[in-house]
C-alpha cells in the first residue's frame, strides 16, 4: 500500500511540474474527478456500486486529439446473501487504477475516448495487478469534464461496470 500511495504522490509531483513549465502553452491541463461504477453481469452479482476519486491529465497533440492519463482509488463494496440456507459474504473490492489513453474531439465540446492501463488490486483478501480497458463519450466545457464509460478490468476473469465520472480541469 505504501508503494502505491508513492508512485501516486510521484505521479501529482511530476504533473504538477509539468504544469508551470507548460502553463504558458495551453496544452496541458490537471485536475481532480469523482467517479461511480455500476457492475454488469458476474461482478453486478457480487458487488454493489463503487466509487472513486482520482487525479487526471491531458496534453493536447495534435488538431481535435488529446493525449489523456488518470490515476485513481476505486472501491466496490462486496455483497452478502444465502442460497440454499447457505450464507455468503463478498469482499470489497478496493483498486488503482492508472490509465493512459487518447481523446479526439468530435465537436468542440463533445469527445470519445480510450484508454487502457493497469489496474492494482490493493484488498487484504484479494491483490495483484491486472489489466484495463475503458472506452468512453462525453462532454468537456470550459474545464468541466463529464464523461459516461464502460470500463473492464481483467484478472482471474472480467469485471466490467459502466461509469459516470465528472471532473474539473485548470
Amino acid at each position: 500500500m505504501k508503494k502505491i500511495f508513492l508512485a501516486f504522490a510521484t505521479v501529482l509531483l511530476v504533473m504538477c511540474m509539468s504544469i508551470q513549465s507548460q502553463a504558458q502553452l495551453k496544452r496541458f491541463s490537471i485536475g481532480p474527478f469523482v467517479e461511480a461504477g455500476f457492475p454488469v453481469g458476474d461482478f453486478g452479482d457480487t458487488h454493489n456500486t463503487g466509487y472513486g476519486i482520482g487525479l487526471g491529465a491531458d496534453v493536447k497533440l495534435v488538431a481535435g486529439l488529446t493525449a489523456v492519463g488518470s490515476v485513481s482509488y476505486f472501491r466496490f463494496g462486496g455483497k452478502s446473501g444465502s442460497t440454499n440456507g447457505v450464507s455468503y459474504d463478498y469482499k470489497d473490492l478496493n483498486v488503482v487504477p492508472i490509465r493512459l489513453g487518447l481523446r479526439y474531439n468530435l465537436i468542440s465540446i463533445l469527445y470519445v475516448k480510450v484508454e487502457g492501463g493497469t489496474v492494482q488490486y490493493t484488498g487484504k483478501y484479494y491483490n495483484g495487478l491486472g489489466g484495463l480497458v475503458a472506452p468512453g463519450v462525453g462532454i468537456r466545457l470550459l474545464g468541466l469534464d463529464v464523461e459516461a464509460k464502460y470500463e473492464a478490468w481483467f484478472k482471474d476473469g472480467t469485471r466490467g461496470f459502466f461509469g459516470l465520472k465528472a471532473g474539473y480541469n485548470f
